[in-house]
């Protein structure tokens, strides 16, 4: 057991205080497609950091910042002039819009210098906290495909879906953000941050779709996540959105 002036040592490491500091942060979407932001640290300690994006980035993904944090913050690289850490996204929550656009308040877990071995080959893979090791720093796993999120707020539940067919304009688009083919169609499910669509096209794993609701108003970027035929043979295209989330206040 910690001694008193050891604990109390521990707490005030853990205790985020508040630290407006600049703070650069990349999101690989997968191999071949990332995002960056400047922004600042809304709140920081040794093991874990909050702040504001313009985009959405999901829960238990795992992102880059680097910043010009203070030393004794630091669990490594005290002489660097930037600290480039690596985190695990443990919440994002849409916050009220600001005069720019959309923002999202973000939790983020620190777990080191360098990603697990096997992300590079997979950006897209999930993970979730195993424990916290002596120095400070969180250890992480692979996600189950179907965590137990029940304890969450659904807000920051990655795999609550609602059978809601939806009508959408789906349109394949390039790297360059031009439409290659499109067709008019509805989802089986939808969540904040992906869906099922029925299709007919013939798209890869791995391809950019923009998802237009005329009737809430939305246009969406989503990456396609998997492909499946159902048993009534109609096959389906399981998207991740990455720009947003789905407005679902006054759907569900």
């Amino acid at each position: 057991m910690l001694s008193a002036s050891v604990a109390e040592k521990e707490n005030r490491r853990i205790h985020r205080i508040s630290l407006s500091l600049p703070i650069r942060v990349e999101i690989q979407v997968d191999k071949s497609i990332a995002w960056n932001e400047i922004t600042r640290l809304s709140d920081i300690s040794p093991f874990g950091a909050g702040f504001i994006l313009k985009r959405p980035v999901k829960r238990g993904r795992l992102l880059q910042m680097t910043m010009p944090l203070p030393r004794q913050l630091r669990n490594y690289d005290f002489l660097e002039p930037q600290y480039k850490v690596w985190g695990l996204v443990r919440r994002c929550v849409p916050i009220a819009q600001r005069a720019e656009g959309e923002s999202y308040a973000l939790g983020i877990a620190f777990i080191g210098k360098r990603p697990p071995e096997g992300y590079l080959e997979n950006p897209a893979k999930l993970y979730e906290i195993t424990r916290r090791e002596e120095e400070g720093l969180w250890s992480i796993t692979e996600a189950a495909a179907l965590p137990d999120e029940s304890h969450l707020p659904k807000i920051e539940q990655r795999q609550t879906r609602f059978s809601i067919p939806l009508s959408l304009l789906v349109e394949v688009i390039d790297a360059n953000g031009n439409t290659v083919a499109a067709e008019n169609t509805v989802t089986e499910n939808l969540s904040l941050s992906g869906a099922s669509i029925f299709s007919t096209l013939n798209l890869e794993i791995g391809s950019f779709l923009r998802l237009t609701s005329e009737q809430y108003k939305t246009t969406i970027i989503a990456v396609i996540r998997n492909k499946r035929t159902g048993t009534d043979c109609i096959p389906r295209l399981h998207v991740e959105f990455v720009d947003r989330f789905f407005p679902l206040e006054g759907i569900v």
